[in-house]
């Protein structure tokens, strides 16, 4: 007689539940999207410490404001092609599953009759919701945005944004803030120029302005003169003319403790020049101090090669050639103004300053005295 089986054996045991690690949920993404006079581009990233990962990006020549100066509105083939461009942005925002964004649009929108009818067209054919953002909110991003870039050293600092229809400068003295304080104080200006910083040392803005004189509107202004060296020193001193409101603009600047920031497709074309990169390298650039002798031999060097030159020279690039006299004119006029040792080079700008702002509001950016 076969003994009977225990009751329960052979039955699979009970489960015994491991306590596993709960996962921790991925950092929210955000996206930035700056509607220039020129391009179009974006920005989507996650929070990283007291920085920032880049997700996905895109860049874009749209000329949105090809023909602005001398029509006064934004062309039906320039809204196509900035429409087109705003799809795919659209896309890969959807793509990423972005619920944290702000798309901005600036001077050309700001300037032209029909500004405000383009942007509905955009939000009834892409679905986005861009906003014209003022001249003062353009400049405050363009500083924060370069916060990291600011020297412990620093007393005075004047941080320039060249964009493609308006060029701002923002002033801002840092005497009163502790050394290893200041970019944090530059960071605490996205709530604004005029503010109560709390207990913490202030960044004091001395003075701001926006000139109505980028790239593509500098260069419209000048396009009947034919000779190249004429119309780069027209350019020049045209955009000078334009900085006598700026109060720091008649003051002699001492050289120590004075830093200059630049932020723009020019001041970037230029320091890749000056390395002589034949391909673009942003971690080569970014953050690259320049002297004013070092500038004014790119420059000359531009004015040497000529029209034709400047075409076929890789350094510079075919979507900046026909722009870069034009900035090297406004940039010129600065450093003849403000001469230095230490112009710094940002590759960043509005997108960069747009996330800074978003991210610092939700408080997700960690570590940071802001």
């Amino acid at each position: 007689m076969a003994p009977k089986r225990p009751q329960g054996a052979g039955a699979f045991p009970k489960a015994v539940e491991s306590p596993a690690p709960l996962v921790q949920n991925e950092p929210p993404l955000y996206a930035a999207l700056d509607l220039g006079t020129n391009s179009c581009r974006m920005l989507i990233a996650q929070p990283k410490g007291s920085q920032f990962h880049v997700v996905d990006s895109f860049s874009k020549s749209v000329q949105l404001g090809q023909g602005l100066e001398s029509s006064g509105k934004l062309s039906r083939a320039s809204m196509t092609r900035t429409i087109n461009a705003l799809r795919i942005c659209r896309q890969k925002l959807q793509r990423h599953n972005v619920q944290h964004m702000r798309l901005v649009a600036t001077e050309a929108c700001r300037r032209a009759k029909n500004g405000q009818q383009f942007i509905n067209q955009a939000r009834r054919e892409t679905g986005l919701n861009l906003e014209i953002i003022s001249p003062e909110e353009e400049a405050r991003l363009a500083v924060i945005s370069c916060a990291p870039l600011v020297s412990t050293k620093t007393r005075q600092l004047l941080v320039v944004d060249i964009g493609g229809g308006s060029t701002e400068l923002v002033w801002i003295d840092l005497t009163q803030v502790p050394r290893r304080e200041r970019p944090g104080a530059i960071m605490r200006l996205h709530r604004g120029f005029v503010q109560d910083p709390g207990p913490f040392a202030a960044a004091r803005v001395v003075d701001w302005i926006s000139v109505p004189l980028g790239v593509a509107t500098l260069r419209d202004q000048f396009q009947d003169v034919d000779d190249d060296a004429a119309r780069f020193a027209l350019m020049s001193w045209y955009f000078e003319e334009h900085l006598s409101k700026f109060s720091p603009y008649a003051k002699e600047q001492a050289k120590e403790g004075f830093q200059i920031i630049g932020t723009s497709g020019t001041v970037t074309t230029v320091a890749a020049s000056h390395l002589g990169l034949r391909r673009y390298d942003r971690t080569k650039v970014d953050g690259l101090r320049m002297t004013s002798d070092q500038i004014d031999k790119v420059i000359r060097d531009y004015l040497n090669l000529g029209p034709n030159g400047r075409k076929n020279d890789p350094r510079i690039g075919r979507d900046r050639q026909a722009l870069i006299m034009s900035g090297s004119a406004i940039l010129q006029a600065l450093m003849r103004i403000w001469p230095t040792n230490r112009l710094s080079v940002a590759d960043r700008g509005l997108r960069e300053g747009l996330l800074y702002a978003q991210m610092s509001a939700d408080g997700v950016l960690e570590d940071a005295p802001y």
